[in-house]
């Protein structure tokens, strides 16, 4: 019976995640710190809260990234060590870095977390002398993109269905010298 469950679940997809009831946490103060090896299993179980829609890294690809020396990834934490947001980014041979995932858990939301990840990330790109970040965005992220407009990001490019449910995005990039 499980194969047959198995064998269903690769051609009907799975119902839609029950909307998570968020409640913030309370106040307190947060540092960014490096994200190693030894998060991984909390940026995984965080990562599935951020990215509900199906568009979460697999635990394979934050094992290449934690382990790939072209590879920053730094993760913002409560006062109590409770990782509330992670951000990673890739350094090309080129001089220009692309950052691959950002996010920041629900009940942390709009303390300006995601700011701080992405000006701690940029400053660690100036001293590395890169001078240019990129990043996608789904087209129906408006608030990501007002983020990224705040931060200095501009869209240079719109490329269709990019996303794996065949949503478009947002091609965006900041210059840093």
């Amino acid at each position: 019976m499980a194969v047959l469950q198995t064998i269903r679940n690769l051609f009907v997809p799975a119902p839609p995640a029950m909307p998570e009831v968020v409640v913030p946490a309370p106040p307190t103060k947060y540092s960014i710190r490096n994200l190693t090896m030894s998060h991984l299993e909390d940026v995984l179980r965080l990562n599935l809260r951020c990215f509900r829609n199906g568009e979460n890294y697999t635990k394979h690809t934050f094992n290449y990234l934690l382990n790939e020396p072209n590879t920053l990834s730094y993760r913002i934490v409560s006062t109590n060590d409770e990782m509330a947001g992670f951000i990673c980014v890739m350094i090309n041979a080129d001089g220009a870095a692309h950052i691959t995932t950002i996010g920041v858990a629900p009940e942390h939301r709009r303390r300006k977390l995601a700011e701080s990840l992405l000006a701690h990330l940029e400053d660690a790109l100036k001293i590395r002398n890169i001078g240019t970040v990129v990043l996608e965005v789904r087209e129906s992220n408006v608030a990501a993109q007002r983020l990224y407009e705040s931060a200095g990001y501009i869209i240079v490019q719109h490329i269709a269905k990019y996303y794996n449910n065949g949503e478009d995005g947002f091609l965006m990039m900041k210059s840093l010298v």
